[in-house]
């Protein structure tokens, strides 16, 4: 078993295609890695931060939690800044998020293990699904892409 440059608590800059960098944290990982949950961070910052800079970072102020692929962290395009001095799992929660069904329009709210974002432990039909993230499995470019659009000046 190959040992993982980052796990839970780990801060990591994302490139943006417009220049600079977001940041996101690991929140949760599959036990053989691959899969992650990411809390990700603005604002654009143009040089990366140190991990002592970051430590007021909570839930509350990321700009959008996701589930995606590590390999941004595995082939160092995504530059590890260090680990949360203090990482209380239980600070970053699993979300819910959603599903539409292209077919049916049927909307489903999807809840994935707390220990494992790679695993589905059960989806519920509702009628609306208030402002929960979309469900996805997000490669690394489209982490970098979704970002790059969610921090761009207005």
């Amino acid at each position: 078993m190959r040992k993982l440059p980052y796990k839970e608590g780990t801060l990591f800059a994302i490139p943006l295609r417009s220049g600079g960098y977001g940041l996101g944290l690991v929140a949760r990982m599959a036990r053989m890695g691959k899969i992650i949950l990411a809390y990700l961070f603005g604002p654009m910052r143009l040089e990366l931060p140190n991990a002592d800079e970051l430590n007021d970072i909570s839930p509350d102020n990321a700009v959008r939690c996701l589930r995606c692929g590590d390999l941004g962290l595995i082939n160092g395009s995504w530059p590890i800044i260090g680990q949360m001095k203090s990482w209380e799992e239980d600070k970053w929660p699993m979300p819910n998020f959603v599903h539409k069904e292209s077919l049916s329009d049927r909307i489903l709210i999807r809840k994935y293990s707390n220990s494992d974002p790679s695993k589905l432990e059960g989806q519920a039909s509702v009628a609306s699904a208030g402002d929960l993230d979309q469900d996805g499995l997000h490669g690394y470019e489209i982490v970098e892409l979704l970002l790059t659009e969610q921090l761009k000046p207005h």
